[in-house]
């Protein structure tokens, strides 16, 4: 089976989140798969076969398999178009949720269509503010558990308690997110939960914050940065039910893997 490792939401190798991508010619036994992600050990391992009209497009953690995963898409994506040269105008996707597709566009940057969901506010716990060491303005709740900070300082400077995460409500995922000084906003993404102590840049956190970077800035397009050691850049657009999220991405590691 053909195996890459892709930098995604990055134009440089060694920056952005690193997916592996698996081009199957055939589906593969969710055992297996899921073996080959903890053996992988990178975030996200993405799992791709073609099928007649679209791709059949998996991800697995180390520890679990996954509804959404926005680097692994792109990286996906950027394979086919970039790396083993398959021709189409997007690439369509079907996964845990639903059709997804990615486009290419100028200058690089890959499109991906992805659903939005809108977060509901919930209150802020002594539990939240002891796990992240910091005060929290606010918290919401989508798919994961978002937390606004006062500033890009606060979100980069953050030094969390990963058990403590593992602890709260529901073990949720955790994104954290301010308004950004260069950027429209920033984020940082926890799931230690899954094996993702914390996660480089997350695709999949933006269907969130986008709806809810809306509300607080009136506009509905956006320029993100995810501020983790690695970094990464997010170009978004709010498009109601659904949104659009944009990066680019850079090849490291092709080989085979033999199972």
């Amino acid at each position: 089976m053909r195996y890459y490792v892709v930098d995604a939401f990055t134009d440089q190798v060694f920056q952005g989140n690193p997916a592996g991508v698996c081009l199957a010619d055939h589906r593969l036994d969710d055992q297996v798969m899921q073996r080959i992600a903890a053996e992988n050990n990178l975030s996200e391992t993405a799992f791709v076969v073609p099928q007649e009209e679209a791709y059949s497009l998996r991800w697995f953690t180390p520890k679990s398999e996954i509804n959404l995963c926005g680097h692994g898409t792109l990286a996906s994506a950027f394979v086919l178009h970039a790396v083993t040269h398959v021709t189409a105008e997007a690439y369509r996707f079907q996964t845990k949720s639903g059709l997804l597709t990615v486009t290419p566009v100028a200058d690089g940057l890959y499109e991906m269509d992805f659903p939005a969901w809108p977060v509901r506010s919930v209150d802020v716990t002594p539990e939240m503010e002891a796990a992240f060491g910091c005060h929290i303005l606010e918290a919401h709740a989508a798919r994961d558990l978002l937390l606004l900070l006062e500033n890009e300082a606060a979100v980069h400077d953050l030094r969390p308690d990963f058990a403590a995460i593992v602890c709260l409500p529901g073990g949720q995922d955790v994104v954290v997110t301010a308004k950004g000084d260069s950027y429209d906003f920033v984020s940082r993404f926890f799931a230690p939960a899954i094996g993702i102590p914390e996660d480089p840049v997350t695709g999949s956190s933006h269907s969130q914050l986008i709806p809810f970077w809306t509300q607080r800035l009136g506009k509905n397009r956006f320029t993100a940065r995810q501020l983790s050691a690695r970094g990464g850049t997010l170009y978004c657009e709010n498009c109601g039910a659904r949104v659009k999220i944009a990066g680019r991405a850079r090849l490291y590691l092709k080989g085979e893997i033999f199972v």
